[in-house]
């Protein structure tokens, strides 16, 4: 009877706990979306409420009058995530698979130097030099698809996890008695069974593609290849271009272009499709990460 109540104490207590982590993570997306249709002069007056003093859709006008750019970014950043995350996992639970069997010649070493890349990487200047000048990727889509995300160090450890732990070595013996050999034991045992891990680093990748943007800062100039990401950040630096010059110039007009809730109603427009799509994965989200996490 104690343990019982114990229990449901520690039940009672977890719930709360999610509740109010919950409520930390709803409430600013309410708050963001309530911004985004406040006129600028309540978000001046009032900064930020849930309860605006006056309606407007002037940040989502503004939108939908460069709407033509707006939809070609959008097709950019769906394809780049699209190819990107397939790709992503691809190469990842190939790389997972190979290092989760124990019989790997130098399969120590490999480990190492993949945990290495998580601490210590070339860094920024001799990254960019390799990327453009030994292989010419700026102003390309391989800008968005290949630097710095194409393969995840720990997404490779943490399916290289799942399969150690999760997949019966019994199973891998049964298909390479059947005259599997890595091939097919990798297609017909490792995939499958490895469904929950590989959704839920599919998702993360899938994360990292549609919100980066920093790919697209330094390697495009060209803005038929921006991603939503990037044209976003370039409206909001046109947008306070207009601001400068208005002060600048003195003009009225330059001056009642809205700022505060067009920035709003871009983060709202970027954040919605990860909005709709997300509850659809996440049962393999949680599965995937109590698997994939422990300890091989």
């Amino acid at each position: 009877m104690i343990k019982s109540r114990k229990f449901y104490g520690y039940q009672i207590l977890i719930n709360l706990i999610l509740a109010v982590t919950a409520i930390i993570i709803i409430v600013p997306l309410i708050l963001l979306f309530i911004s985004s249709v406040s006129s600028e002069a309540s978000l001046i007056v009032n900064g930020y409420s849930f309860f605006p003093s006056e309606f407007s859709l002037e940040g989502y006008r503004y939108i939908w009058l460069n709407r033509g750019t707006v939809f070609r970014a959008y097709g950019m950043t769906i394809l780049v995530t699209a190819v990107g995350t397939v790709c992503n996992v691809i190469l990842s639970s190939m790389m997972a698979y190979a290092l989760s069997d124990r019989k790997l010649p130098g399969r120590s070493i490999f480990n190492f130097v993949i945990f290495f890349t998580m601490l210590f990487s070339g860094g920024l200047v001799p990254s960019y030099i390799m990327w453009t000048s030994t292989f010419h990727i700026k102003n390309t889509v391989w800008a968005l698809l290949v630097p710095n995300l194409l393969l995840s160090p720990m997404n490779v450890i943490l399916i290289r996890t799942y399969m150690m732990n999760s997949i019966p070595e019994s199973l891998y013996e049964a298909a390479e008695i059947d005259g599997g050999g890595h091939l097919i034991r990798y297609l017909r045992v490792a995939l499958p069974l490895g469904k929950p891990i590989l959704v839920t680093m599919g998702l993360f990748s899938g994360l990292a593609y549609w919100n980066d943007w920093t790919n697209g800062l330094y390697y495009l100039t060209d803005p038929k290849l921006y991603s939503i990401q990037v044209l976003l950040n370039k409206m909001i630096q046109d947008i306070q271009a207009i601001q400068a010059n208005a002060v600048t110039a003195s003009s009225g007009a330059a001056m009642r272009v809205p700022q505060i809730s067009i920035r709003m109603a871009i983060a709202f427009v970027a954040l919605l499709p990860i909005l709709v799509i997300y509850p659809f994965l996440q049962k393999y989200f949680a599965e995937g990460i109590a698997l994939g996490a422990v300890k091989g």
